[in-house]
């Protein structure tokens, strides 16, 4: 299994299947406007304009299952990822990515890249999936690691 078997809806309302996205490095984020770790859009828009020439491309799914971090809809949130850090990568309607309701896509990650605590529980926002060329994950990565910290592992994925 890879995670071209699965579709998730776009931010607009648009169903899309991940299989768009054969053979380019993805980056895959739970993420929250009202965050401690929001500022990272900045730095995953920086990581999307440097690399996407080459085939990489982030992938931000809303969840509002932290603290109540995301209560808006999805044009709030597009509209406040756009006005306040330009995001331009991809952004995909509000989603569960723990619990009974969690989307198959986030059940399928957890299952492959546990996390440190192996409980495939993701523990808040800002979660980070690194996906190969292949459609598999290759590391998953803490809300507290920057994006400009996951460069390298960007860079093996692409070159691989």
């Amino acid at each position: 299994m890879t995670i071209y078997q699965f579709s998730v809806r776009g931010i607009t309302g648009e169903e899309i299947s991940l299989d768009r996205y054969r053979g380019q490095v993805l980056l895959i984020v739970n993420t929250a406007s009202g965050c401690g770790f929001t500022p990272q859009y900045e730095g995953l828009e920086a990581l999307y304009r440097r690399y996407r020439d080459k085939g990489f491309v982030v992938l931000g799914f809303p969840c509002n299952q932290f603290g109540g971090q995301e209560p808006g809809a999805e044009a709030e949130i597009a509209t406040f990822c756009k006005t306040q850090f330009d995001v331009d990568f991809p952004m995909f309607s509000k989603i569960d990515v723990n619990g009974e309701h969690a989307h198959p896509l986030f059940r399928y990650l957890k299952k492959e890249k546990a996390g440190i605590l192996g409980s495939g529980i993701i523990k808040w926002n800002f979660t980070k999936f690194l996906i190969g060329r292949d459609g598999e994950p290759v590391a998953r990565f803490a809300p507290t690691t920057k994006p400009e910290e996951i460069t390298d592992d960007i860079e093996k994925a692409l070159a691989a």
